[in-house]
């Protein structure tokens, strides 16, 4: 295990004043980290929308790791170094928008330390302006009641205070309470968090960062975090990593169901077997994530302790070698999209490389095959409560060995991830906005072989809005939105992202979708079925669509996607 350096504490009292060198930088995210892992699944809750996609605190915390893993192997106690490895490792491992929004903050911030050996309180409080400023310059269209708004708040409080008094203690602890008061006027200036009656999840999560600091300068050391470097570990207690032959490992998630489970015990376990470790939950169920080269162990480890419940694992190394080979062979499109679309032009043969790749962001082994067989050349594995990081998408990039490539998130929250990746390469790359799985496909069926890159990145633009999205699936909390009374585990409809419609069976609340969307006026709906949906059910659902929805052509596709038992692509 790597070991962050120990530097001495600073002094708790107020009237003394210190410089913030690297190490004690280093330190203070450390405790950030830790406090923001040990409320990741609170912030997780607070979604607009009683969906299974509440990420926010997930992805704040994965950026965060990033950041530290990165900062944990510099060497020297130059503040200016440390900061900048914290920006750099938050920019490669930024996952969902409160990720991207979160590593330009800590860019910002190490902007303004720049070179220095040591910041005081005043220029800690002016890198933290500039952190603000940052990340208001990396959205085209900012929004007001997000982290945005908390980062410039508590930013302007932090320059405040430093400027009555130049003490650490006194800057955050006004820089706290002034987050802490913004966070709670998010509804206030977001008509959907107040309608949703929450606060704002990404709001939160930059809240509680600021507090770990402050607790940490108020002696709480208990909330340092080791962070495990990949690039510096040689090993995964005790297992030789092999690099020749697996750099990556796998991806390994499960929640443990029992009784008296001991988070942090078995948090410290599965923090001593990988990396990019998540253990979040209570004495009965406790969620786990980690990157691991010994899977088995794990998993073992888990199961003594209670049962077993969504376990997945992946092999990242099977997937960074996917995107080293050409896969560039377009298999026949499925039986429902060329029965009804337009014929596929030629694809470039599988020996030759193309001018233009596209890597689309899919989750569910049946979507990935759609995508594949309409010529998505490299699919990276992503969606709901899955993002993939700055990283993940950028690696796609680059080794792929076309010059230049289109982009297809697929998600609102890997868009802005997206973007980042694009700028992080030499590249010709052009994002397509596609915020869902049906939306990615009717891009692709716009694409054109022999147009050019601006050409067919504007007709898949185009392409996004022949085609109306419903994702099925159940609330997993009470709510009252949109003029909806919901409770847990009711069916809910989203229609174009859009909380629209909630009743008690999946059927009737699949009809009452479509009709609302009047899909008796169009041609066709193709309904992929997630994995906790069986085939049979699919095709009894798809016999109910063409009884009460009559006109269009209804296909059944094996999504296989999680979380959304049922995706309708209405066109």
């Amino acid at each position: 295990m790597g070991k962050i350096e120990k530097s001495p504490l600073p002094s708790t009292n107020n009237s003394e004043q210190f410089d913030c060198d690297g190490l004690v930088l280093k330190r203070w995210f450390s405790a950030a980290t830790a406090w923001l892992e040990h409320h990741a699944q609170g912030i997780n809750t607070l979604n607009v929308y009683p969906v299974p996609d509440g990420d926010t605190g997930t992805n704040m915390l994965l950026t965060m790791t990033a950041a530290m893993s990165e900062a944990e192997g510099v060497n020297g106690t130059e503040a200016g170094k440390i900061a900048h490895a914290l920006s750099h490792g938050a920019l490669m491992g930024a996952r969902g928008n409160s990720g991207v929004i979160l590593s330009q903050i800590l860019r910002g911030i190490s902007n303004a330390v720049g070179e220095k050996m040591a910041v005081d309180a005043r220029e800690f409080a002016e890198a933290l302006q500039q952190g603000s400023q940052t990340a208001y310059k990396g959205m085209m269209k900012p929004v007001e009641g997000t982290i945005l708004t908390v980062c410039r708040e508590a930013a302007e409080a932090a320059v405040a205070a430093a400027a009555r008094r130049n003490d650490f203690i006194y800057m955050m602890e006004e820089t706290v309470a002034a987050a802490r008061d913004s966070v709670a006027r998010t509804p206030t200036l977001l008509e959907t968090l107040r309608k949703a009656g929450v606060v704002d999840a990404g709001g939160q999560g930059y809240f509680t960062i600021l507090e770990g600091i402050l607790r940490f300068l108020h002696g709480d050391t208990s909330l340092e975090t080791h962070v495990v470097a990949a690039e510096t570990s040689p090993n995964l207690a005790g297992t030789p990593r092999k690099a020749a032959d697996m750099q990556y490992g796998y991806c390994t998630e499960f929640i443990i169901q029992g009784e008296a489970l001991d988070v942090e015990i078995i948090r410290q376990y599965i923090s001593s077997q990988g990396d990019s470790v998540i253990v979040v939950g209570d004495e009965d169920l406790v969620k786990v994530h980690v990157h691991t080269f010994q899977p088995g162990r794990v998993l073992d480890f888990g199961g003594d302790r209670g049962v077993l419940l969504k376990i997945k694992i992946e092999n990242m190394q099977a997937q960074y070698e996917h995107y080293l080979s050409l896969n560039y062979e377009a298999g026949e499109a499925a039986a429902h999209l060329t029965a009804t679309t337009r014929p596929q032009q030629n694809p470039t043969p599988a020996h030759e490389v193309p001018p233009i790749a596209i890597i689309a962001v899919v989750s569910g082994k049946g979507l990935t095959q759609v995508f594949k067989s309409l010529g998505a050349n490299t699919v990276v594995s992503g969606g709901q409560t899955n993002n993939p990081s700055t990283q993940d998408l950028l690696s796609a990039i680059e080794a792929n060995p076309s010059p230049a490539v289109i982009l297809l998130p697929n998600n609102k929250n890997i868009i802005l991830a997206a973007n980042q990746s694009r700028e992080l390469t030499q590249k010709k790359v052009v994002v397509v906005p596609s915020r869902t799985a049906p939306q990615g496909i009717s891009a692709l069926l716009a694409n054109n072989y022999q147009a050019s890159l601006e050409q067919n990145a504007a007709a898949m633009e185009q392409a996004l809005d022949n085609v109306i999205t419903v994702e099925i699936t159940s609330a997993v909390r009470d709510a009252h939105i949109n003029g909806l009374a919901i409770k847990v585990g009711d069916v809910v409809a989203m229609i174009d992202g859009e909380l629209a419609i909630t009743g008690q069976n999946l059927a009737s609340v699949t009809v009452d979708s479509l009709q609302q969307v009047k899909a008796t006026e169009r041609e066709i709906i193709t309904l992929y079925f997630g994995s906790d949906l069986t085939e049979d059910k699919a095709q009894q659902l798809a016999a109910e669509i063409r009884s009460q929805v009559p006109g269009p052509e209804v296909e059944v596709v094996s999504g296989g996607q999680p979380h959304y038992p049922v995706i309708l692509s209405v066109e």
